[in-house]
């Protein structure tokens, strides 16, 4: 019989990725008992396997050099801190034994499992080997288990998206105080439909938003979370919806609105044209037809295109005189400072009011929630118990509780910040109307465009006047605030009765009456 003194041995020591199985050493650990066999018994030392992965499943590298260089006969002896370290499956276990059989390994040493290359030897390895695979797998049962009891608790048991970490002593999930307010308003931004995505991350990696590994993150990654239920309360796990028991970074409306921005940018872009300040902003109050720009002789004059009618007998109007009858509009769309400020006052006070409305209303909606959560008990035990419809049918049905559901949410947060979205929003339009003749008095082009879209509507031009009609509320500050053109600042004209604005410019000169199309 051969003795330790004429064979040459691996050493072979491994953890799991993951870190510390309950039952293993550090590799540190097992290197330093091994060793102390080693010189125990004055072992032959040939090589040392140091691996970092789990046994679970087949192809290990290191472990799979091993056998094949003990295949080749470098070696006929594995040393090892317990059998667990070889193998927890049974291809891994079925190789070593196979080799015992064939007699290319005749000798393996453990730290704290004794072996001996005989029938009983091998049975006794094989039950070590069957016990550590089914250790594992039962392991693996009770963690699927375990995860899907705190999903249907709707805790999130995975890598947290940016703008939220895991919190390992509660073993959830909360907002980051840094990185969730900067999440939050990009979906603000990109739902405003003002920012390209490519704009957006510019604009948020100015102001610092990072990844978890401090990186600027890719646009396909603002792409992934601007797409992500998560930041509104919900996740989706295997196809289907789960309420999430995490704080809520946005409500459910904005998501929408972001998923509808994203769908219309997504379609294919028209061929640029020169940018113009008020193209495509009026149309012909003759024949229909959009007002387009051009530039001639130095200046920028505004015409009909005559698309449908050749015959158009507008003439053109320079783009000055154009931002002189925008003002007007403007300037008769503004309140004066002391209606404003006293219609301020009556709100502020309404609010004080609000209280015991708002608390009945916020009762009401959370008996709707109590509804909703008893339909969606009622539906999940249709179908584990009687099997009502096919899981693609509880899926889809499950998703619609869970919107409406979140919708309800939303509805009570929106009830708590009630001051905000129900006196905030008047507020800010009063305001607002209240800063429209100082606006005027600028005569900035892109901000005069952007407040006349936001006061007007039906924006058409002809015979060199801007008509148009107040949009919405705004018809009650023209009614009720005419008096303002007494207040505003002062324009290059008057404005005339609602609907015309007529500006005494001087007529065109000789030159400018031999443009194209000017009549």
């Amino acid at each position: 019989m051969e003795t330790n003194n004429n064979r040459k041995y691996f050493i072979y020591v491994r953890k799991s990725t993951g870190g510390e199985e309950q039952q293993a050493r550090s590799i540190k650990d097992q290197l330093a008992e091994i060793r102390r066999l080693v010189q125990e018994q004055h072992l032959d030392i040939v090589g040392s396997f140091e691996e970092a992965q789990s046994a679970m499943s087949k192809g290990r590298p290191l472990f799979n050099e091993m056998l094949n260089r003990i295949e080749a006969g470098e070696a006929d002896g594995i040393m090892a801190w317990h059998p667990d370290r070889l193998a927890r499956n049974a291809f891994d276990g079925g190789r070593i034994i196979d080799l015992l059989d064939e007699g290319k390994l005749h000798d393996l040493k453990f730290c704290s499992f004794w072996f001996e290359d005989t029938a009983q030897g091998k049975l006794m390895l094989n039950l070590a080997f069957g016990q550590s695979k089914y250790y594992s797998d039962n392991m693996s049962v009770n963690i699927r288990r375990a995860q899907r009891q705190k999903t249907s608790q709707g805790v999130w048991s995975w890598k947290a998206p940016v703008g939220y970490f895991n919190e390992p002593k509660l073993r959830t999930v909360v907002l980051d105080p840094a990185r969730a307010p900067l999440i939050k308003t990009a979906f603000e931004m990109y739902g405003s439909g003002q920012y390209t995505i490519t704009r957006l991350r510019e604009v948020m990696n100015a102001k610092g938003l990072r990844n978890y590994e401090d990186r600027v993150m890719s646009l396909s990654r603002y792409q992934h979370f601007l797409k992500n239920p998560f930041y509104y309360g919900v996740f989706i796990l295997h196809g289907e919806m789960h309420q999430g028991a995490h704080e809520p970074l946005i409500t459910k409306s904005l998501f929408d609105t972001v998923q509808e921005v994203m769908t219309r940018r997504s379609k294919p872009n028209t061929v640029r044209l020169k940018s113009y300040v008020y193209r495509g902003l009026l149309y012909c109050g003759e024949c229909g037809c959009v007002i387009t720009m051009e530039t001639q002789k130095g200046h920028n004059y505004m015409r009909c295109t005559k698309r449908r009618k050749t015959d158009c007998s507008q003439r053109y109007i320079r783009e000055e005189k154009a931002t002189e009858q925008i003002a007007a509009v403007l300037a008769l769309a503004s309140l004066s400072d002391e209606t404003a400020d006293w219609m301020v006052e009556q709100l502020q006070n309404e609010r004080l009011q609000n209280n015991a409305v708002q608390d009945d209303t916020q009762k009401q909606v959370e008996k709707e929630i109590k509804k909703t959560e008893a339909k969606l008990d009622r539906l999940t035990a249709a179908y584990l118990d009687a099997g009502a419809f096919s899981a693609d049918d509880f899926r889809k049905r499950k998703q619609e509780l869970l919107g409406t559901k979140r919708s309800l949410l939303d509805k009570v947060a929106a009830l708590k910040q009630a001051d905000e979205l129900r006196f905030e929003p008047v507020i800010r339009f009063i305001n607002g109307s209240k800063q429209m003749k100082y606006v005027a008095s600028r005569d900035e082009p892109t901000e005069l465009r952007a407040k006349l879209e936001k006061v007007g509507s039906n924006l058409t031009l002809k015979d060199r006047k801007l008509n148009w009609e107040p949009r919405g509320p705004w018809q009650l500050v023209v009614d009720a605030g005419r008096f303002a053109q007494n207040n505003a600042a002062p324009v290059r004209g008057a404005a005339l009765l609602v609907g015309e604005i007529d500006q005494p410019f001087n007529e065109c000169t000789e030159q400018e009456s031999n443009l194209p199309g000017s009549g």
